[in-house]
């Protein structure tokens, strides 16, 4: 591809060369530079591309996309640029020939719940018909092929790699998490978000490699807002208006307070031997502040019968001046209904069924939130990614207003990591917890002992009642077979994970496998003495 085309959407300077050169393909790692290559010189927080610039010359890059000056050989074209890492997103869009305009992209941001958000959401879509890829913290999903993730928000280059997959592989919809890291460091710079989210925010992610302070993490979450054509918003969240600040959609709210445009109300928590969720009953004014303007629901009609017809769809949701219905998750707490709300608010935008929207909710699972495994009968057991305290705590309290016969936390904390955390989530655990056990999570290169004696510290703030078991497998094991009826049994920390890393090597193992394996075990022993 001609660089020109590459730089048709940039404000830019061409120090050296010419924009008519031909570019293979385009890197921002030097290790992988190629005769002909684009080398974007990215300063990071560790590195400083353009200290690369000679090596990359030397390997046969043609172009270089620098905000510093650099000395290289005449037949280098030199383009600067006022921050690289947003010429790497606008260029990488038309290097894939700018994929999202093929597709409505869904942008979710908030400190938690968006995850559960994005799952809900694929799941609805998909229930009325919509293909929808996914991009997230645990995976990216293109069609049946699933994508491990290392970055909630990938790298830009890696955005529109997979936007383009989705779109030729038939994708109408893409739903995404978009972190403060990705919005700060101009990963989704470009995207032209059809909608963007706002669960929630509070204090997170602050500190010398991430946000320097609260205000920082909370202004790079209202960029989001600057960047898509309707925004919806947690109506209920103290920091609503400041995310607001300088928006340019057009607003939407969700929520339990009477503010909210599509509210939850008459909340009934459901339990069972096995079972947790939530029910309750969600409504909005079709015509008025929070539903969509009528303006607007005429062209979204218009713009996407024709897709909804290809995609199977069905009659669509808000006959009359209000939409009621009554909801039910199998997911507990009230955090699930700000996410299924979010996700009910967006498809009201794709004219989803009613019938669709409930079934999808109902049958939403996301590896490692909250998920319920059936083990017994007489008890409940799940596996959550809680791995800090705040959502540990945020987790354990969710789990209480269920009333359990006995609430048991298994956890450990990972290796090379704050003290502080080990110390703060055995203080948590102790306090709302009946019955802690304590085991290892990914030691690294410390040793789990060591780490387990870190967070008894904080336990013994507390009455809290413990016991160590360092084998994680062994420690779930034992938690299984001295389960009791009426006890809440959650497995935290590792969630969606499927590895332990010990000494610099990542072990497999999955939750799941080992409590199928500790029941296949004990259904051989109970054979054996028949």
């Amino acid at each position: 591809m001609k660089l020109k085309q590459l730089l048709e959407r940039l404000e830019y300077e061409c120090l050296q060369g010419t924009t008519d050169t031909e570019v293979k393909n385009l890197v921002n790692d030097s290790r992988k530079v190629e005769e002909g290559s684009l080398f974007f010189c990215i300063k990071g927080a560790v590195a400083d591309g353009h200290q690369y610039v000679p090596d990359v010359v030397a390997k046969g890059a043609k172009v270089l996309v620098v905000q510093d000056e650099v000395d290289v050989p005449d037949d280098v074209t030199v383009i600067r640029v006022e921050n690289t890492r947003y010429a790497m997103a606008l260029m990488s869009a038309a290097w894939f020939g700018y994929p999202a305009n093929e597709m409505r992209v869904i942008g979710v941001t908030g400190t938690k719940g968006k995850t559960t958000t994005t799952y809900m959401v694929k799941s609805i879509l998909e229930s009325a018909g919509y293909k929808v890829g996914l991009i997230g913290t645990i995976e990216a999903i293109i069609g049946d092929e699933r994508i491990p993730a290392h970055n909630t928000t990938p790298e830009s280059y890696t955005i529109q790699e997979y936007f383009r997959r989705m779109a030729d592989a038939g994708c109408q919809v893409v739903v995404m998490e978009v972190s403060s890291q990705g919005l700060m460091l101009d990963r989704t710079a470009g995207i032209p978000f059809e909608i963007g989210i706002f669960t929630n925010i509070e204090p997170d992610h602050i500190g010398p490699a991430e946000h320097a302070s609260f205000e920082d993490y909370l202004e790079c979450k209202s960029r989001l807002f600057k960047q898509c054509k309707y925004g919806i918003l947690n109506a209920d969240d103290a920091h609503l208006e400041a995310i607001l600040k300088g928006h340019t959609c057009e607003v939407e709210t969700f929520g339990l307070s009477e503010k909210a445009g599509v509210r939850a109300e008459n909340m009934k928590l459901v339990s069972r031997p096995g079972y947790l969720g939530i029910a309750y009953t969600v409504s909005w004014k079709n015509k008025a502040s929070g539903g969509l303007p009528e303006e607007d629901r005429n062209l979204e009609d218009a713009k996407y019968t024709a897709q909804r017809e290809n995609s199977g769809g069905k009659k669509s949701v808000g006959a009359g001046d209000e939409t009621r219905f009554d909801v039910e998750i199998d997911i507990p707490g009230k955090f699930s209904v700000y996410n299924s709300l979010t996700a009910i608010a967006i498809c009201r935008h794709f004219k989803v069924d009613i019938e669709d929207i409930c079934r999808a909710l109902k049958g939403a699972k996301v590896k490692g939130r909250v998920e319920l495994v059936k083990v017994s009968d007489e008890f409940t057991l799940m596996i959550d990614y809680a791995h800090n305290a705040m959502a540990l705590e945020s987790l354990l309290e969710t789990l209480r207003e269920y009333h359990p016969h006995r609430l048991v936390c298994v956890f450990g904390c990972g290796g090379n990591r704050s003290k502080l955390r080990r110390y703060e989530m055995g203080e948590v655990s102790g306090k709302l917890a009946d019955l802690t056990v304590i085991t290892s999570d990914n030691p690294r290169f410390e040793e789990p002992e060591a780490i387990i004696d870190d967070i008894v510290t904080g336990m013994k703030k507390t009455d809290g009642k413990y016991i160590k078991i360092t084998d994680r497998k062994e420690a779930i094991a034992w938690a299984i077979h001295h389960g009791e009826p009426g006890d809440i049994i959650v497995l935290a920390g590792k969630g969606h994970e499927d590895y332990q890393e010990i000494r610099g090597v990542q072990y497999p193992m999955d939750e799941r496998v080992l409590i199928r394996e500790i029941l296949e075990e004990d259904k051989k022993e109970q054979e054996g003495d028949a």
